[in-house]
């Protein structure tokens, strides 16, 4: 498979996934995936632990993006043990990123912010390197090269960033401004491609009562805009231009990140321009600043049969099994919802 029918193919399956997204998860059904019985009341009803779609997208965008990082490490001929290392250690820095963001900015313990995972991923991706490095020393590893490892996490946050969009639209977070106090040039590109949320459970409906209303479909715009931006960095990277597909990738995301906060309307902390784009700016600066250090290294030939056979491996598809099961469950369980359960017994079909 040439680099070209590659991400040709994986666009396709990609946009195919977001466009079912778009005409289906702003509905109430899409909200709320499972429940589990948790207590009894005295009443005989189960008070129950809500399980979200949100979960389940946040969770499945995550281990795509974590695949297409291990193919694109593999690429660049980074061993399973290193590229696995590397994936884990940010995981551990960015989870807790996300719900501590969340806190500080929007005062807010039950919710998450990939705004400031991103940020913090950023901030910490070089000196995780350089500590990944000394650790694969001990095993006599091949260290990881510097530009090509911050090529794929910034190509594979693209990748997760716009896949994620699509649990924004299901739990109706995220959300774009009313269509109507939007200026006139932006309601003739929306008149027919907009957003209308079902459901009084939804993040839109009991945060800004803007449910049943047409709204800027902002997920949407951005998750083409990052996968589109994931795929011409995938190309690039797998035709050897790595800082290319770095600063592609940084850029795009990070500007359109700053852009896209205006046409928001959830809360996004105090103050006109938000702590969310002073940390898109600043990380983006910070990244080319560190680039612009970085020693000149040799840098490999990217092989995209290496990094195809690099993913089929069972350590590696259970790496993605636990890391798609610590996701969901770490983002899957609604804490700003409630229900109960009432269960019978069907005495006409004992």
């Amino acid at each position: 498979m040439t680099p070209l029918l590659f991400t040709l193919t994986l666009g396709t399956i990609l946009f195919a996934l977001l466009l079912w997204g778009f005409r289906n998860l702003t509905r109430e059904h899409w909200q709320m995936l499972a429940v589990i019985p948790v207590r009894r009341e005295n009443d005989g009803r189960w008070r129950t632990l809500n399980l979200t779609y949100y979960g389940l997208f946040t969770a499945s965008a995550q281990t795509i993006s974590i695949v297409i990082g291990l193919v694109l490490f593999g690429a660049a001929g980074i061993g399973r043990a290193e590229a696995a290392t590397m994936v884990v250690a940010l995981l551990a820095l960015c989870l807790p990123a996300a719900k501590l963001a969340a806190i500080i900015v929007e005062r807010k313990a039950a919710g998450f912010s990939v705004g400031g995972a991103s940020f913090v991923g950023m901030l910490a991706a070089p000196w995780v390197i350089l500590g990944v490095n000394s650790l694969v020393a001990l095993w006599n590893g091949k260290p990881l090269p510097v530009v090509p490892t911050l090529a794929v996490m910034a190509v594979a946050y693209a990748y997760g960033e716009g896949v994620g969009r699509l649990a924004c639209i299901s739990f109706g977070c995220c959300y774009g401004k009313p269509l109507e106090s939007a200026p006139g040039w932006l309601r003739k590109l929306f008149a027919r491609y907009h957003f209308v949320f079902d459901g009084t459970t939804k993040k839109i409906a009991y945060a800004s009562n803007l449910h049943g209303r047409k709204v800027i479909p902002i997920q949407a715009v951005t998750a083409v805009l990052y996968v589109a931006t994931g795929l011409v960095s995938t190309y690039l990277f797998l035709q050897d231009a790595y800082t290319p597909a770095l600063l592609l990738s940084l850029i795009v995301t990070q500007v359109w990140r700053v852009i896209s906060e205006v046409w928001r309307a959830d809360y996004r902390g105090d103050g006109r321009i938000s702590a969310y784009q002073i940390m898109a700016l600043a990380g983006t600066l910070y990244s080319v600043v560190v680039l612009r250090f970085v020693p000149e290294q040799p840098l490999p030939d990217a092989s995209l049969v290496a990094g195809l056979e690099a993913v089929w491996h069972p350590g590696v598809m259970l790496l993605l099994l636990v890391t798609w099961c610590v996701a969901f469950v770490f983002y899957g369980r609604s804490t700003v919802t409630g229900s109960q359960l009432s269960l019978h017994v069907c005495h006409d079909r004992i």
